[in-house]
């Protein structure tokens, strides 16, 4: 990676930050926030946007590899992490129109500068880092920020906000809210450098996550679960701070010129958890914002359900429930039925009463059967009881071994006994995790396991006890979830929410739809399109039934970006609210206009 001496945050002492302010720079942020920043050009074989795999190279099934696993080099890295990253949030398909019909991956040549920055009263920095295209206009600057969606690393949102903003001459800012995939291994006490190769503790100086971890503790810690800062509840703040590392890097470049947010256009664009951060950051007072563009996002307001609440909900009840809308049956479905009977959670004296029974709790407590529907391949992944337990850890602010329910998080043998993790297997993470285990070679302990049929069940009602039950646990855990509930977004700031009328894993029920009520019943300018047939994930539709039934939300996230812009250009009206009827393709074809019907 080289660095570019133009850039006087490349340093990384906070004494030199405090100086590189006052050429430059930009008085709407404090330049000792950022450490530890670091610069490389992307040009040629080696691009902003795809680091040069271009469309086919992000179709292959198998990662870039690494011509040493034992140790990978910092430019291989950023290659797999943007093959991950891409494939873990779009529709890359052939037939599914990435590239043809929305969209684009053509080469965007320019520089990327990184950073760790620390919200106030933090514990742990998140990261930041800034893509400034070659095409960058400095007389009409803009900045596209955004934030990793799920718990993803700082290229989470490179098929969101990147492929938007790069093309149109934009600076894009990210940031990873405070989750990413900085993993720390226990074992080996060796953690991810700023530029994703590993790190020993005690040696390396510039480690993005050392957790607070008890002597002689195994296994995996990761910052989402085991940062203790509960890093949801600070998610409008990482997106600010991410825009005001764009003006430093701006002012850096372009000396001649002064960046701050009065003379720069500042877009906010996530899904999914960015969307959810995005929304946060529209509620701060100032006026650094001058639209925001969220789609399928987590957000949390009072009166509506929040994540943990129906997520473990989901993780309970779905199992049993799923059979009864004609969802082929996990192995444990009729074991899970009877455990829940046998808690008092179901009735019913055979499967298909039991089965009505889970289905109706859930109907009743608000999720449609087109989100049950959605939600199955949640269950098929187990990915209700990944987020219940990492969430879980968060709200409560545990540390590493500190989970109420016992869980833990480590590599496993063929027997899913803990094992130490390989050093191929700890070089892999920064580039192949998604932020929330399993996944790359981490899984999830679970110690209320027993050699019943349905092994998960006791510690899922533990963590049900987290939310509805009494005790010092579960007082910390509601605590951190009052944390994170959002507000209105400032007065006057144009937002437009999007959202899948299909979404399995954050229903607009419990979402959306009430924060967009609560918005609009304020006066706020707030505009709202639903999406008939579209699901939370469109990376699901390389899967072909999937791709038969559903309809990516990427194409309406970025015609959403395109309506705003020319309303900041020019006063064109924004999308009004819309009920999108779209037409599923079928089996076997590709997508085509008509199957999206964007609005016009």
């Amino acid at each position: 990676m080289s660095r570019l001496p133009l850039l006087c945050l490349s340093v990384a002492s906070a004494a030199l930050l405090v100086a590189c302010a006052s050429g430059g720079g930009t008085r709407d942020a404090s330049p000792d926030m950022f450490s530890h920043a670091r610069s490389s050009e992307h040009r040629g074989s080696d691009d902003l946007l795809t680091a040069g795999l271009g469309l086919e190279g992000l179709r292959a099934m198998t990662p870039p590899a690494f011509v040493d696993p034992e140790a990978p080099t910092a430019a291989e890295l950023r290659r797999r992490a943007l093959w991950s990253n891409w494939r873990g949030i779009a529709d890359l398909a052939p037939g599914g129109g990435y590239g043809e019909l929305y969209g684009s991956v053509a080469p965007v040549p320019g520089r990327e500068f990184h950073a760790y920055a620390t919200v106030p009263g933090a514990s742990q920095p998140h990261r930041v880092m800034v893509q400034l295209p070659d095409a960058f206009d400095p007389a009409k600057p803009c900045i596209v920020v955004t934030a990793s969606s799920g718990s993803r690393g700082i290229y989470g949102s490179i098929a969101v906000a990147g492929a938007w903003g790069l093309p149109k001459g934009c600076a894009v800012a990210y940031t990873d809210k405070g989750a990413g995939t900085d993993y720390f291994d226990l074992d080996a006490q060796q953690g991810i450098r700023s530029d994703g190769v590993t790190g020993a503790l005690g040696e390396a100086a510039d480690l993005a996550f050392a957790p607070d971890a008890p002597v002689g503790a195994s296994g995996v810690a990761f910052k989402h679960a085991h940062s203790q800062d509960n890093p949801e509840a600070d998610w409008g703040r990482h997106v600010k701070q991410a825009a005001q590392f764009a003006l430093h890097v701006l002012g850096e470049a372009y000396p001649q010129r002064r960046f701050d947010f009065a003379n720069t256009r500042v877009i906010a664009v996530g899904i999914s958890n960015g969307g959810g951060a995005v929304l946060h950051a529209a509620e701060d007072g100032d006026d650094w914002l001058d639209a925001v563009v969220a789609a399928e996002p987590n957000v949390s307001v009072r009166g509506a359900r929040p994540l943990y609440d129906y997520t473990i909900q989901a993780a309970l009840l779905m199992p049993c429930a799923l059979p009864h809308l004609g969802v082929p049956a996990m192995p444990y479905a009729a074991a899970r039925c009877a455990a829940l009977k046998d808690a008092g959670l179901i009735a019913g004296d055979d499967a298909a009463a039991q089965q009505r029974s889970a289905y109706e709790a859930l109907r009743a407590n608000g999720w449609t059967d087109e989100a049950l529907r959605a939600g199955a391949i949640s269950v098929a992944f187990d990915l209700w009881r990944a987020v219940a337990t990492t969430y879980a850890s968060a709200y409560g602010r545990y540390g590493v071994d500190e989970h109420p329910c016992g869980y833990r998080w480590s590599a496993q043998d063929k027997t899913l006994a803990a094992r130490a993790a390989t050093t191929a297997e700890r070089n892999a993470w920064w580039a192949d995790a998604s932020g929330i285990p399993p996944g790359a070679g981490v899984g999830l302990l679970d110690t209320k396991a027993d050699a019943s049929p349905d092994p998960a069940f006791a510690g899922l009602v533990c963590l049900r006890a987290l939310w509805d039950g009494q005790g010092a646990d579960a007082g910390r855990v509601r605590k951190g979830i009052e944390e994170i509930r959002a507000g209105l977004p400032r007065d006057g700031l144009p937002v437009v929410v999007l959202h899948g009328i299909d979404d399995g894993l954050v229903p607009m029920a419990f979402t959306s739809a009430p924060y967009v009520a609560a918005a609009q019943a304020a006066g706020r300018d707030v505009r709202y399109w639903q999406v008939r047939h579209a699901q939370h994930f469109d990376a699901f539709l390389g899967l072909p039934v999937y791709a038969a039934q559903y309809l990516p939300m990427l194409p309406y996230l970025y015609a959403a970006l395109d309506r705003v812009w020319t309303h900041l250009d020019g006063g064109a009206p924004l999308p009004a609210d819309a009920v999108i009827p779209t037409t599923p393709r079928g089996t076997g074809k590709p997508l085509a206009p008509a199957n999206l019907a964007l609005p016009r």
